[in-house]
């Protein structure tokens, strides 16, 4: 089992960049079945609120810190976690690890334009990019195991769900109950960004851990309750832990 320390009752692995690809490849390897996770202050805020999505976070095999704000937490409750690794920079690693190695890979969510959109600019991207199928998130619960099916006959070595939370968790958790054996990983709207409908923050402000605010400049009405109430909200669970911790 790795290495994890926890913040506010939720389990995350220490892990960099390098480090995580290493481990990932140990379940391609072998053909195991494994939740690459990723967590951010609003998922943490999830957790905190929601027994059943936290119970599958800390039950996944690989638990990212998918945001600044949880490292800069992290740190200041005393762990040590190296660096944020952010989801759509691990898919995008995991594609060049696919290509490299003919590990096969199939797409789940999104409008079927942008996933399509996005397969057509992969074949410049990742030309040898062995794709073994998609399906767009647009489905009722009456389609989930025809989608779970369609993936077991196709055996993708990794499943990349472009769903917003907590859909893509659960949806996971069902796939993996159910005797799904690929890796899956939840990559949010990581789909809009690599067809290229959506910008990515600059470079700059990705070093300056200053992507989510880009993204709220951008999408203001959906994410300001997320970015803003929503890190009062875990900056405010974190001074208690502190207190708690300090208190003990």
């Amino acid at each position: 089992m790795l290495e994890f320390v926890k913040i506010l009752g939720v389990k995350i692995n220490p892990l960099t960049m390098e480090e995580t690809l290493v481990e990932v490849e140990k379940y391609l390897s072998k053909e195991k079945p494994l939740h690459l996770m990723g967590v951010n202050a609003d998922k943490i805020n999830l957790c905190i609120s929601n027994p059943k999505i936290k119970k599958i976070v800390n039950e996944s095999e690989i638990i990212n810190a998918d945001g600044a704000s949880v490292v800069l937490a992290s740190k200041y409750l005393g762990y040590s976690i190296p660096e944020r690794v952010a989801g759509i920079d691990l898919m995008q690693e995991l594609l060049l690890l696919s290509e490299s190695k003919n590990y096969s890979v199939y797409f789940l969510g999104a409008k079927e334009e942008i996933v399509l959109k996005m397969l057509e600019r992969f074949k410049t991207t990742y030309p040898n990019l062995k794709v073994a199928g998609h399906r767009n998130g647009y489905f009722s619960d009456d389609e989930i195991d025809i989608i779970q099916e369609e993936i077991r006959v196709l055996k993708p070595n990794i499943v990349f769900v472009g769903i917003t939370s907590p859909k893509k968790e659960y949806l996971i958790d069902h796939f993996l109950n159910n005797g799904l054996t690929s890796v899956f990983m939840g990559v949010g709207g990581s789909f809009d960004v690599l067809s290229g409908s959506i910008k990515r923050a600059p470079l700059w402000m990705q070093k300056a851990n200053l992507e989510w605010l880009y993204r709220v400049m951008k999408e203001p009405k959906r994410l300001f309750k997320r970015y803003f109430v929503g890190n009062v909200e875990f900056i405010n669970h974190v001074l208690k832990e502190k207190r708690e911790k300090n208190g003990k």
